[in-house]
């Protein structure tokens, strides 16, 4: 499997939002991340990104779908994308993806299916759901009530908004974006194991000033 990092922007977030009891008014830097997954049949996106910024000011910008051409493919190769959750920096852009099945929990469709064209093949699901041998998708609900991850190869794991930032574990302390923080203490303690690898979609240290792709592995 190849795992690429799409970075399409930057901008700034208050870090009450990134970490648990943070100070408002103390503005620290995010980026803006997708990911593909390349197996021998699929393309996978997990998550779609958006084309207008979804509200922050960007410092740097690029449409996802072009960071993805710039890669070498198009929006037609793509077969499946994974939503973690309806946020609209998370799934704005999915309506490029026309030929692709759309795959996210069945309770947060609800909140997204606006941003989802009519003739997408959708999948939903409960709690965990295979996309493949090796991509899995993974109910958390800390972040919004029914948010979920990606656990790719056993080993990678695509944390959405459950985390923001890596030294979030490293301190031991919850996003400040959760809805549910027993569930994101839970998340935490599950994934802090030295045998993940934890790819994150905000986190500051992310290539910082640069958008394009990026191998991971």
């Amino acid at each position: 499997m190849k795992i690429v990092a799409l970075k399409y922007g930057e901008s700034v977030f208050g870090e009450n939002n990134i970490f648990y009891g943070g100070d408002e008014a103390n503005m620290l830097p995010i980026t803006f991340v997708v990911y593909l997954l390349q197996t021998k049949d699929k393309n996978i996106l997990v998550d779609a990104g958006c084309d207008d910024g979804a509200g922050f000011k960007m410092s740097v910008f690029k449409k996802p779908v072009e960071v993805l051409e710039e890669y070498g493919l198009t929006s037609d190769d793509i077969t499946d994308v994974i939503i973690t959750h309806s946020h609209r920096d998370h799934i704005g852009a999915v309506g490029h993806y026309k030929k692709a099945t759309i795959h996210i929990q069945k309770d947060e469709y609800e909140s997204g299916r606006k941003y989802i064209g009519e003739g997408n093949k959708i999948n939903l699901f409960d709690e965990i759901f295979e996309v493949c041998h090796g991509v899995l998708i993974k109910k958390i609900g800390g972040h919004t009530k029914n948010s979920s991850i990606v656990v790719a190869e056993d080993k990678y794991v695509l944390c959405g908004d459950e985390c923001y930032y890596k030294e979030c574990f490293d301190r031991g302390i919850i996003t400040g974006s959760s809805k549910h923080p027993d569930k994101s203490r839970a998340f935490m303690e599950e994934y802090g194991d030295e045998k993940y690898k934890l790819l994150f979609f905000h986190d500051k240290d992310i290539f910082p000033g640069e958008v394009g792709y990026f191998v991971i592995k």
